[in-house]
């Protein structure tokens, strides 16, 4: 089951650090192979912050963003990682899928609709903090999707694609954090099951960040529309049948 995790985790980073959506193989794969629910999650987060803390410490030493722009983030992502972890084992999963499948269908229409086009505006508008607010909330609760709309907020924001991959990753990194804590006290981690997971994802990560930079940003918006797209079906199809 080792190597099964590794090539998961590595697989789940690797994607999601290019356009998010990893939650769209991570989490059917462990439940499928028998992890419950809360372990699949404490899994998630913990891999994640070992995979988007090296991401995002690599983008600042290519100079890819700067680390100014990236410290408001910080109490809206850890304050929403608890927030979410909080709540988890009061707000049933079925309402968690709804809020991601109405989040990802808004925000995939409407960047077929606007576009995505950087701005060159390095500012981080103050009217974009409560998205992020509740986005770090979602990612505490349940989790997939959560990066796809990060990556969706920034570029429909103007953000460039490095960069926005940038603060996906800082964001991703302390919402974890914070929900990790919260399910390491409820004895939700496996660690059996987190560190091969985890080491996977941190060479899926690294990979990653590496091809980003030989992206277009049309590729770029094709990746993030198909894998949307896809997460949605995955919803959709649990939803409804």
């Amino acid at each position: 089951m080792e190597i099964i995790l590794l090539l998961t985790g590595l697989t789940v980073a690797f994607i999601g650090t290019l356009a998010g959506s990893g939650g769209l193989i991570g989490m059917p794969v462990m439940l499928l192979i028998g992890i419950p629910v809360h372990t699949a999650i404490a899994t998630a987060k913990f891999s994640n912050i070992t995979s988007s803390f090296t991401s995002f410490v690599y983008l600042v030493k290519e100079r890819k963003v700067a680390l100014r722009e990236c410290l408001p983030l910080l109490p809206i992502a850890v304050a929403g990682g608890l927030t979410g972890a909080l709540l988890s084992d009061q707000i049933p999963a079925r309402h968690l899928e709804w809020m991601a499948f109405f989040f990802l269908l808004f925000a995939l229409l409407l960047s077929v609709y606007k576009g995505i086009r950087p701005k060159g505006d390095s500012r981080i508008r103050y009217r974009i903090y409560g998205y992020l607010y509740g986005i770090s909330t979602y990612d505490g609760l349940f989790g997939p999707g959560q990066a796809t709309m990060l990556m969706y907020t920034h570029l429909l924001h103007g953000r460039s694609y490095l960069t926005s991959v940038a603060l996906t990753r800082f964001q991703t990194f302390l919402s974890c954090l914070g929900a990790f804590t919260i399910y390491f006290q409820n004895g939700h981690v496996e660690w059996m099951i987190a560190l091969p997971f985890a080491s996977g994802a941190l060479i899926g990560a690294q990979l990653a960040v590496r091809i980003a930079g030989k992206l277009s940003l049309k590729q770029v918006g094709i990746l993030l529309h198909i894998l949307t797209l896809l997460l949605i079906i995955q919803l959709g199809i649990q939803l409804f049948f």
